[in-house]
């Protein structure tokens, strides 16, 4: 599949967001609740957990225009919702978008 420069762009902000939003899940569930349930810092999950829900929600309202642009099926949009509720989710759809969409970014 071609995309237009215009799709290009969406894609790759799409996919940059994704990245940085699986990062912070990952940082929220490995290194920050660990501080506060195993060495009584609950600070960190407080600073975490806060940037990670700003950027759960971008993530969410990156989908919709992305999907719209991309001209993405139920389907695929139903499952980039889902990934974001999933701690590698993010990462696996991103990987499964980058082999359809037959790019390298």
């Amino acid at each position: 599949m071609s995309l237009t420069p215009l799709q290009h762009t969406w894609l790759k902000r799409f996919r940059w967001i994704s990245l940085i939003e699986g990062i912070s899940t990952l940082i929220l569930f490995g290194i920050a609740m660990p501080l506060k349930y195993m060495f009584d810092y609950p600070l960190a999950v407080t600073y975490v957990g806060s940037a990670h829900g700003a950027l759960f929600i971008i993530y969410i309202l990156t989908v919709f225009p992305t999907a719209h642009k991309l001209k993405w099926t139920f389907s695929r949009t139903f499952f980039a919702l889902i990934a974001s509720i999933l701690p590698f989710g993010p990462f696996i759809f991103d990987r499964n978008l980058k082999k359809s969409q037959h790019v390298d970014l």
